[in-house]
């Protein structure tokens, strides 16, 4: 294959279908079917959503899987009133989390040169590198579940500082986000809401 053919490979328009999975017909889902969530498919996520773009390579990201009813029960406490039940009857829920000692992988993910150096002894450049990279990262996972075909209940109403002292008590990961996942049942489904037109937020200058 020559670099041109090569080049056109990978720039082809994926099938509309393709992206109705991904992005126009799918949904954040809060009622679930009882069907479990194979660990090999939870695995197939992740070997997906690992080569996504991140700074320097660092992928601070890291990913609790809670699939049994005695992990659920540890993060309970930390959810907000209106995510328990939903997140009860997921058959995954996911603690996003990031690494805050993600640089001592760098000369692993990064061989090329010594970023590692970059980072040691700055607390506010680790903070936030690994904190928008993480949530880069977590973007990537849901866009990597929805294509194998699990749907997706990504949430912010919890405590951190909960679900870090239970889950992270030594302080090296913390609490990005959580993600349920499973199959939604589609009936609950509430009517889809409206989404910013373009003009409305972009600029082109």
């Amino acid at each position: 294959m020559t670099q041109t053919q090569d080049v056109a490979a990978h720039s082809t328009k994926i099938p509309s279908d393709t992206l109705d999975q991904l992005f126009r017909q799918a949904r954040t889902h809060s009622a679930w079917l009882p069907k479990r969530v194979p660990v090999e498919v939870l695995r197939e996520v992740y070997e997906l959503a690992r080569w996504g773009p991140t700074s320097a390579n660092s992928t601070p990201a890291r990913f609790v899987f809670l699939e049994s009813a005695t992990a659920k029960a540890r993060l309970v406490p930390a959810l907000s009133p209106g995510n328990v039940e939903k997140t009860k009857a997921a058959p995954v829920t996911v603690i996003v989390a990031w690494d805050t000692e993600f640089y001592e992988r760098l000369p692993q993910l990064f061989p090329q040169a010594d970023m590692r150096s970059y980072f040691v002894g700055k607390p506010p450049l680790i903070d936030e590198t690994a904190l928008r990279n993480g949530s880069l990262q977590g973007g990537y996972f849901i866009l990597a579940a929805r294509a194998v075909g699990l749907d997706c209940g990504p949430m912010s109403g919890f405590d951190a500082a909960k679900v870090n002292a239970e889950f992270f008590p030594d302080g090296k990961w913390k609490a990005n986000f959580l993600c349920n996942l499973g199959y939604g049942d589609r009936s609950k489904l509430f009517p889809r809401n409206p989404r910013l037109e373009f003009d409305e937020a972009c600029q082109v200058l």
